[in-house]
């Protein structure tokens, strides 16, 4: 038994982090499938929602990126939902009453949490079209256009940005995560292209109808995926749009990193429980759930029967000796990493061990904390400006 799984563990990782990203490219070779990068002339008017807890570091600056925004002003409603901040983050989203013509911020003096906040917000959002995003993360000058061209059509229910990452560093974890992000993009771009049927937005900025939402279950804690989901079984599609960049700073702390993935994790085995019978609709959208998302979450669980196949079979094969040799040597990637910073030293190919390793990890405890069962969706935002 442990063979077999040691075997099914690794066609079923080896599909989701190399096979699946090849079949999406042929079969886009095949189709001759080339991105639509004009850009369209439908500007409808859109409700941007910001939930915000302690985030006086970005929050003027990411109002101020809304301004310098190429979109009339007069065709946004801005809605700023302050979470029980400790800091000046209320003060900062009074102070900029006076330069949009629709402005509205909401302060809540309980701790909600942003999914929450979230369902508050998009309640009583006036437009059709809701622009959901953090507060850390700054347009460009062509965002909203880029994200609303796509609402002309009507089977579009979500359109996600093109996450680009600032602040990377070679002394940390950043490097890693950022090149992670590249390689999702290209694999939710071709989940569009194909089956319009992209497997969920980078969470701090994406553009959805209000006909598709659906109010997020409180204890849940990852909202865009299932906002994307809800999208996809409601019959609409879900794309990403190159041209929608937006700005973020990316975690250079390993250990910051490692808990927002568990909480992610966690989030994202809520999800499954949610949507997995979207898996047997036996098309595209099953076909991406499950080799994009589902393997990668379950990918842990293999990874701990492969090593107990190990473990029993050293002894008795090469093959798996040198397997036993590899996992041992993990563990020392971390040492000569933590050694190797401490004489400035940065090798970089030990990050995205490490990197893939404590991704593992995180997601295994995710799961753990799954089970455990999750009462409440509240969680610290990561640290900017790390």
């Amino acid at each position: 038994m442990l063979s077999f799984l040691f075997w099914l563990g690794f066609i079923f990782i080896l599909h989701s982090y190399v096979l699946y990203p090849f079949i999406l490219k042929l079969l886009i070779r095949k189709k001759g499938i080339i991105s639509n990068r004009s850009m369209l002339t439908h500007r409808p008017a859109l409700s941007i929602i910001i939930p915000a807890h302690n985030e006086e570091q970005v929050l003027a600056e990411k109002l101020n990126s809304i301004l310098a925004s190429d979109y009339d002003l007069n065709s946004l409603e801005i809605i700023i939902g302050i979470d029980q901040s400790t800091d000046f983050s209320g003060l900062i989203a009074e102070s900029f009453q006076e330069k949009f013509p629709h402005y509205k911020v909401h302060n809540f003096s309980e701790r909600q949490g942003k999914i929450k906040i979230v369902n508050a917000l998009v309640a009583i959002a006036q437009h059709e079209i809701i622009v959901l995003t953090d507060a850390n993360v700054l347009f460009t000058k062509d965002t909203l256009k880029a994200l609303s061209q796509h609402f002309i059509d009507p089977s579009i229910g979500l359109v996600d940005t093109r996450m680009k990452n600032y602040g990377l560093k070679n002394t940390g974890i950043s490097m890693p995560e950022s090149n992670y992000i590249a390689g999702e993009v290209k694999v939710k771009e071709a989940e569009s292209a194909l089956w319009g049927a992209m497997m969920g937005p980078f969470g701090g900025c994406f553009a959805f109808r209000k006909i598709c939402f659906t109010p997020i279950p409180a204890n849940f804690l990852v909202d865009d995926f299932f906002i994307n989901m809800t999208c996809l079984e409601k019959g609409f599609k879900c794309i990403n749009e190159q041209n929608a960049v937006v700005l973020e700073d990316v975690s250079n702390d390993l250990l910051i990193e490692f808990k927002r993935k568990i909480r992610i994790s966690a989030g994202n085995f809520q999800n499954l429980s949610r949507f997995w019978r979207l898996l047997f609709k036996f098309n595209g959208i099953s076909f991406a759930f499950f080799s994009h998302k589902v393997l990668r979450w379950i990918g842990p669980v293999f990874l701990i029967f492969m090593i107990l196949q190990v473990l029993a079979e050293a002894e008795h094969s090469l093959f798996y000796s040198i397997c036993y040799f590899i996992i041992i040597m993990i563990p020392l990637t971390f040492i000569v990493d933590y050694f190797a910073r401490k004489q400035q030293t940065h090798v970089v190919f030990l990050r995205y061990i490490i990197h893939f390793v404590s991704m593992n990890i995180a997601l295994f405890l995710g799961l753990l904390q799954f089970l455990k069962g999750i009462r409440s969706s509240v969680w610290q935002p990561t640290k900017r400006h790390q």
